[in-house]
């Protein structure tokens, strides 16, 4: 019964969230006079009107999936990765980079440029858990700062000795990658590519994985009672490296899709800017850290952006109704976190007096 409960949970949290993020935009958008049934039908429109918009909004939703499944990971074992950012950045510059420079067929270089953005975020996520391990750092604070550390190095790197010099590219951005080594288009002339079947395939092996797995069962373990845990014979540290290896693999991952699916160049800024990763970290946390329910986050919130657009272009609206109505989605999983870690909090409390 409690299983059922906590799987109902994970499908529901996401889309009560934003139920009372649309609530807080209808109030913005009649405070601005504007018509709150009109608006909300543009932006359905603009996310999922036709076939050609659903299609943006599953391609924009593929790197937050997996950055949210990579999150989703860190956390389920009782780790906070917020460097999804720059694993995210390594993994698109790494995946450029092999795809441009490795000799080989297109596909062999296909393959070595997915796989090379993942060891590239992955080796970066696990750098911040040894650096835990090893020295007791706080690894929020360091995965934070590796972000700023990854972008500037990025920066540089497409900014002078990888530098596109071709034609009049005034950019900070690397030479564009064959097109034989594109990640191939589901349906033409459209946006979405195999990418997003990728993010699916791996959302169901993921929640299969946690489920039915003894890794699994360690990194829960872990998570949810690290005392409990240690008792077990669960080696913190290795599951620790191993679990921030696999979530910087996926951020990797998506920075790598979003080069050989999207963009097929990396281009300083292409990942800092549009907010994939903490809008990734936001549908993890709206799921509860479900892979399932991070998948169904992360189309939301992007249902929420390309719909905005929709917005801007038909009504009187202005874009940034869809940044209040994300902003209502963090003060919510802010509030949710919060709430849970006071009561582990209080349940610990409660231990230690009655024991």
């Amino acid at each position: 019964m409690l299983k059922s409960r906590l799987n109902l949970s994970a499908w529901i949290q996401p889309l009560l969230a934003v139920v009372i993020g649309l609530l807080g935009g209808a109030i913005a958008i009649a405070l601005i006079g504007g018509s709150v049934v009109d608006t909300y039908a543009q932006m359905w429109k603009g996310a999922f009107g036709s076939f050609y918009f659903l299609t943006n909004t599953l391609t924009r939703a593929t790197p937050l999936i997996l950055v949210g499944l990579g999150v989703s990971i860190a956390f389920r074992a009782g780790f906070f990765n917020m460097g999804s950012e720059g694993q995210m950045i390594l993994g698109a510059l790494s995946s450029a980079m092999v795809a441009l420079y490795l000799p080989g067929p297109a596909m062999f270089k296909l393959v070595a440029a997915i796989l090379g953005g993942i060891l590239a975020g992955g080796i970066w996520s696990a750098f911040a858990g040894w650096l835990d391990a090893k020295f007791r750092m706080n690894l929020i604070i360091t995965t934070l700062l590796l972000n700023y550390i990854a972008a500037l190095f990025a920066g540089y790197m497409v900014a002078y000795p990888f530098k596109d010099k071709t034609g009049s590219a005034a950019l900070a951005q690397t030479m564009m990658i064959d097109k034989s080594v594109w990640l191939p288009k589901l349906f033409q002339g459209m946006s979405i590519h195999a990418g997003f079947i990728i993010a699916i395939g791996l959302a169901v092996l993921l929640f299969l994985f946690i489920k039915y797995t003894v890794a699994g069962y360690e990194i829960r373990m872990l998570g949810y009672n690290p005392l409990f845990a240690a008792y077990g014979g669960v080696n913190r540290r290795k599951v620790m490296l191993a679990s921030m290896f696999a979530s910087g693999g996926f951020a990797g991952l998506a920075g790598a899709v979003e080069v050989l699916g999207m963009q097929y160049r990396y281009t300083d800024g292409m990942i800092s800017n549009p907010g994939y990763a903490w809008s990734g970290i936001m549908a993890t946390l709206l799921s509860g850290a479900h892979p399932l329910g991070t998948a169904i986050a992360s189309i939301l919130l992007a249902a929420l952006q390309t719909g905005g657009s929709g917005v801007e272009r038909n009504t009187d609206i202005p874009l940034e109704i869809s940044s209040v109505i994300q902003s209502l989605l963090i003060l919510f999983v802010t509030a949710k976190f919060s709430y849970t870690l006071w009561k582990r909090r209080k349940g610990g409390k409660s231990d230690a007096a009655s024991s």
